[in-house]
């Protein structure tokens, strides 16, 4: 470790298979905090390279407890985090919503680690006990259509990195790589992420694949379709760039999404929305990004025809119906 900081810190890069090795050895302890710390620095202070996000993902890929859930057609809605908002948990909220819309979802998750609530904080909080049992993911999947995968059962490098990444309080590539290291390898992906720079580089990693993606990042910042600003959108079929209002939403204030201060008040959000019972701004959010991920899957749908399939989902009561199936089989 020591002879590669240095030659990070001359400016060096790694190359996809150095990489692959460095996150390696790190999951399996041969390096002390210090220098994890010192390792991740590196890249706060300069972009990351195709070949290093690569690289970090082949380790964490080959290290993931396997889970064969492949013939589902399923989603994962994320964002990378690490854009210091501290939103509520409008991702995993989007994710219940579309589970309540009848459409398959695989969330991978972990605790928050720049926020005050990950979606396991949130979901934990609940009182659903995590784990690693397939029939178990699977009956989720069957009767409410979400499986939720903790970060840290099935990638055990995230476990290794934890307490540095919490200690350290500031966005990491590791927020980079929770997207696209689902242990499922779904074959849908609506991700938020912080920046356009950090867009096209997740588009060139998509197009390696044959995932189908749907990048969304709002021009103010957020790692999400926050309806704050103007958002650019990204997907297999090009890009564009969308107003609130063409898509029939009021502007939003930034403060209408803080998420509190503590677990539990974000949890209260959470519960609202899904409740039909949270602000027109939290709800707006949650159906803006459920849409998407549902246009996702029927790319011909018309975007006001995928909002009104999300708003639907919680006016109706499925989206919470789904929610409270989801924590009855998961309860442990």
């Amino acid at each position: 470790m020591k002879n590669i900081l240095y030659r990070l810190f001359e400016h060096s890069e790694l190359d996809r298979s150095e990489a692959r090795d460095v996150l390696i050895r790190m999951a399996r302890g041969e390096f002390n905090e210090s220098q994890i710390a010192a390792f991740i620095t590196v890249f706060l202070m300069r972009s990351i390279t195709l070949d290093e996000l690569s690289g970090f993902r082949d380790a964490l890929l080959e290290m993931r407890v396997p889970v064969d859930l492949g013939d589902y057609d399923a989603i994962d809605i994320v964002g990378t985090g690490g854009d210091n908002k501290n939103t509520f948990n409008i991702s995993t909220a989007a994710c219940f919503t579309v589970a309540g819309a009848g459409y398959k979802v695989v969330k991978h998750g972990n605790y928050g680690a720049t926020s005050v609530s990950g979606a396991s904080n949130v979901i934990e909080h609940h009182g659903v006990k995590f784990t690693t049992d397939t029939d178990l993911l699977r009956r989720s999947l069957d009767e409410c259509n979400i499986a939720y995968l903790h970060a840290q059962f099935f990638n055990p490098a995230l476990k290794a990195v934890g307490p540095v990444r919490k200690a350290l309080g500031v966005r990491t590539f590791f927020n980079m790589l929770g997207p696209l290291v689902n242990p499922v390898i779904p074959k849908r992906q609506l991700l938020g992420v912080y920046n356009l720079k950090l867009a096209r580089l997740y588009s060139y990693m998509y197009q390696q694949g044959d995932t189908r993606f749907t990048i969304v990042n709002s021009l103010d910042g957020y790692d999400e379709i926050s309806l704050t600003s103007d958002f650019k959108y990204m997907d297999n079929n090009g890009e564009g760039i969308l107003t609130p209002e063409e898509l029939g939403f009021p502007r939003a204030g930034q403060e209408e999404l803080h998420g509190g201060e503590t677990v539990a008040e974000a949890a209260r959000i959470f519960d609202n929305v899904l409740n039909g019972t949270a602000t027109p701004a939290q709800e707006n959010a949650v159906v803006a990004n459920a849409a998407f991920a549902i246009r996702n899957f029927e790319p011909a749908l018309p975007i006001a025809d995928c909002i009104g399939k999300a708003r639907e989902s919680i006016r109706s009561g499925r989206a919470a119906a789904a929610f409270a199936k989801f924590t009855g089989i998961n309860a442990g």
